[in-house]
């Protein structure tokens, strides 16, 4: 769906729902109501970092500057089956950063900034989410930080009608297009559900594995690129593990970019993200149960947009754009992130 039909439904849903009571009641007590993230506008163009599309790779040779993964493809020709033919059809390798997802995080159940900021019908007030920047607590407060959140197609290129090969999209989206709400998801407020359907949580819950995110956190703070073998690691965010909305406490800025980390590794996890980068996914990408974490780089959009470099994952807000201080006041503490994804890709000829 366009982009116009997305907006036009958008305000309908808004519509919708400001003739509920519950809703009507909140206005009326005065009560923060959810944000607009003001995507659907001029922040498209002006808030998005149009030079972290670079580097651009035309068969092995880069004709633009930038940082491309370590494990990018380096082919320059290449030939992939067409559909269940036997005949392969020579190419030639064209590759980029590409954005891909947006990630929400929100503490108020159903909130949704991406769409001008509509409250959806999802969970209730027993489900709202808390932040928590340090460890004291008061009498019946629950430890460590909660946030719900939501995941997005964003194929920023295609809605734009700007260049990119229609046979190099991996997973078919052209438009924005809603993946997953964590409010419907009972293992994302659950930690014990979670352990259950990823068991291997278990094989890196221990001071040694923990202990081995350093060496990552070091090379990230230096904004280089992760490292993939640590594959329940990122950074100095925290464990990719649980996949769940719980965190400990921390500053917001790191708070919410390991969830939306940790909903992209989920969807990894669960077969529906595919691995977009190296020599054998160059005709069709694959499945990959792990985060490829070299394969992804990330902007904050909004509160505050990023727009003159994208992050590794796992970086300290110390060397984000504007730095420690880059929260903005009266702003709340919700966040959105746009994920930008290496592709890889044989352009046919």
């Amino acid at each position: 769906m366009s982009i116009n039909k997305v907006m036009c439904a958008a305000l309908l849903v808004f519509a919708s729902m400001l003739s509920l009571p519950g809703l009507a009641a909140e206005a009326s007590s005065g009560e923060v109501m959810c944000e607009d993230s003001g995507l659907f506008g001029p922040k498209l163009f002006t808030d998005i970092c149009w030079a972290c599309l670079f580097p651009i790779r035309i068969s092995g040779v880069q004709i633009t500057p930038g940082t491309a993964p370590a494990k990018a493809t380096k082919m320059v020709f290449c030939a992939c089956q067409e559909g269940s033919s036997p005949i392969y059809k020579p190419g030639i390798i064209t590759a980029m950063w590409e954005p891909a997802r947006m990630v929400e995080t929100v503490r108020k159940p159903g909130c949704s900034p991406t769409l001008g900021g509509v409250t959806l019908p999802l969970g209730n007030k027993r489900s709202y989410g808390r932040l928590r920047q340090d460890n004291s607590t008061q009498t019946g407060q629950a430890s460590g930080s909660f946030y719900h959140a939501h995941l997005y197609a964003f194929p920023l290129l295609q809605i734009l009608d700007l260049y990119t090969p229609t046979k190099c999209n991996p997973d078919g989206y052209l438009d924005l297009d809603i993946l997953s709400f964590t409010e419907i998801d009972p293992t994302w407020n659950n930690g014990t559900l979670a352990f259950f359907q990823h068991p291997e949580s278990a094989a890196v819950a221990n001071p040694i594995a923990i202990a081995a995110c350093a060496a990552e956190s070091a090379l990230v703070t230096a904004r280089k690129e992760p490292l993939e073998s640590l594959w329940w690691c990122t950074g100095t965010w925290g464990s990719i593990y649980p996949f769940a909305g719980v965190t400990v406490a921390q500053d917001a800025n790191r708070t919410t970019a390991l969830l939306a980390a940790r909903v992209i590794a989920q969807q990894h996890r669960r077969g529906l993200a595919r691995r977009t980068m190296g020599d054998e996914n160059v005709c069709k990408a694959g499945i990959y149960p792990t985060i490829p974490k070299s394969q992804y780089r990330v902007t904050q959009f909004w509160p505050k947009s990023q727009n003159s470099r994208a992050m590794w994952l796992g970086e300290p807000p110390q060397t984000w754009e504007g730095g420690p201080s880059r929260h903005v006041p009266g702003t709340g503490n919700d966040a959105m992130y746009m994920f930008w994804r290496w592709t890889d890709c044989c352009s046919k000829l």
